[in-house]
C-alpha cells in the first residue's frame, strides 16, 4: 500500500529543462527514469575505483564507494517497502549520494577545501549536485542529467536542511530552488539513514577484514556483544568468520526494523509529504535509544578505525597527493588534456574547474597521473 507520504511521480515537481514525452525511451515512471540516468552515467560508474574506508585498497573484497552505495539502495528499498514510500526515488538516491566525493575519500576532500580555500571551498555533497546537474552531460538539449526535483532535493539535503550552502549549491538552488529551508522529502530521509545503517556495519565487516578491529575490540561494546551472545547461541559450532558476518547481518536488520517501526511512530497523523517536509524535526530516524547505542559505536569506530595510525598515514600522504595535483594542473593545465582547453581564464572559475576535474579523478588514475607527472610512486598512500 502507498503511503500518504510516499513521493509520486505523477505529481512531481518537475525537472530544471523540460523534457521529452514520458514514452518516449519505455514506460518508466518519472523517479524509474532518475534511478536509471544514474546507473548510465559515467560518474556512478567511477565510484568503482573510488575510496570507502580504505585508500586504494589492493584487496578484491574490500567495499569501495559504489559497493557501499548499492547496499545504501539495498537497505534503503527494504525501509522504502515497510513504509509504503516510494522505492524508486528512494533507490535514486541512495545510489547518488557519494557521486560527488573526489578521490581518496575525505583525506581528497579536505586536499580540495584547502586548495579552493579562497575560491568558495570544496563540499563533496555540493559537488554531488554540481556533477549530476552541470557536469555529466551526455544529452543534446541541456547540460547535466536533468533529474527530478524530488531527486535533487533529497541530495541536496542528504544531512538535513541547509542553512549556509556553499558556492556550488547556492549556485544550483537559485537555477532550480529547492527548499533548502525545509526538512527533505521521506525517501531522502530513509536513504540518510540507510547510509548510516550501511556504513556503520560494513566497515566493522572491512575493519576485521583488514585486522585494524578484532572481536575483542567489538564485545566492549554493549550493544554489539549483546548481539554476539545471540549467535554463538544460535551457531554454536560455525566457524569464527562466519559468525561475525552473521553479526554483521544481526545488527543491519535490528537497526532496520527500528527506523521502520520509529518512523512509523513518528509520521503517526501526518497526511502528506508536505507534512513531513514542514516538521521541526526529520520523520525517520532511529529510536531515542539506538540513537545512543549508534552514536557510541561511530565514536568506536572513529576512534579504532578511521582514526587508526595507519589510516591517518594513508590520509596524509593522499592528501599530499591530491595537493600536489592541483598544483601541477595550475601550473600547467595542459596536463589536464580536453580540460585544457575549457579552462576559464579569470579566478573563481579556473580553480574550480581544475577541482572539477581533479574530483572525477579515480584513486587509481589519480596515483597513475601523480605518477606520470613526477616520475615516483607514492609510498605508504595504499594501507591494505
Amino acid at each position: 500500500m502507498r503511503s500518504p507520504l510516499a513521493s509520486d511521480p505523477a505529481r512531481s515537481r518537475g525537472r530544471e529543462f523540460a523534457l521529452e514525452a514520458a514514452g518516449a525511451r519505455g514506460p518508466r515512471s518519472a523517479f524509474q527514469r532518475d534511478r536509471d540516468r544514474v546507473i548510465h552515467s559515467i560518474a556512478f560508474r567511477r565510484l568503482r575505483h573510488k575510496t570507502q574506508v580504505f585508500v586504494a585498497p589492493d584487496g578484491d573484497h574490500y567495499r569501495v564507494r559504489l559497493t557501499h552505495s548499492l547496499e545504501v539502495a539495498q537497505i534503503g528499498r527494504v525501509i522504502a517497502r515497510a513504509l509504503g514510500l516510494d522505492e524508486d526515488l528512494t533507490e535514486a538516491i541512495c545510489l547518488s549520494h557519494d557521486i560527488g566525493h573526489p578521490p581518496f575519500g575525505h583525506a581528497g576532500e579536505d586536499a580540495l577545501q584547502a586548495a579552493l580555500a579562497g575560491h568558495g571551498g570544496f563540499d563533496h555533497n555540493g559537488h554531488t549536485l554540481r556533477v549530476l546537474m552541470r557536469l555529466e552531460s551526455p544529452y543534446c538539449a541541456h547540460d547535466g542529467l536533468n533529474l527530478s526535483w524530488e531527486l535533487l532535493e533529497g541530495l541536496a539535503k542528504h544531512n538535513g536542511p541547509v542553512a549556509s550552502p556553499g558556492w556550488a549549491l547556492a549556485e544550483l538552488d537559485a537555477a532550480c530552488p529547492l527548499a533548502l529551508d525545509e526538512q527533505a522529502g521521506l525517501e531522502a530521509q530513509v536513504a540518510a539513514i540507510a547510509d548510516d545503517i550501511a556504513y556503520d556495519n560494513h566497515d566493522i565487516d572491512d575493519g576485521l577484514r583488514a585486522g585494524f578491529l578484532s572481536l575483542d575490540d567489538l564485545l566492549t561494546l554493549p550493544f554489539l556483544a549483546e548481539q554476539w551472545r545471540a549467535v554463538e547461541a544460535r551457531f554454536p559450532a560455525a566457524p569464527r568468520d562466519r559468525q561475525l558476518r552473521e553479526l554483521v547481518r544481526s545488527q543491519i536488520g535490528l537497526m532496520v526494523n527500528d527506523v521502520i517501526a520509529e518512523t512509523g511512530a513518528r509520521s503517526a497523523g501526518m497526511a502528506s509529504g508536505e507534512d513531513v517536509r514542514r516538521a521541526p524535526q526529520p520523520t525517520a530516524g532511529f529510536s531515542a535509544a539506538l540513537a545512543e547505542e549508534e552514536r557510541r559505536l561511530k565514536r568506536f569506530m572513529y576512534e579504532r578505525l578511521y582514526y587508526h595510525p595507519d589510516q591517518i598515514e594513508a590520509a596524509t600522504r593522499a592528501r599530499e597527493v591530491t595537493a600536489s595535483l592541483f598544483a601541477a594542473f595550475s601550473a600547467e593545465p595542459a596536463l589536464m588534456g580536453n580540460w585544457a582547453a575549457r579552462l576559464p581564464a579569470d579566478e573563481p572559475m579556473r580553480a574550480r574547474h581544475i577541482a572539477d576535474y581533479l574530483a572525477g579523478m579515480t584513486d587509481r588514475f589519480a596515483i597513475s597521473t601523480w605518477t606520470r607527472i613526477t616520475g615516483l610512486v607514492p609510498d605508504g598512500l595504499r594501507n591494505v
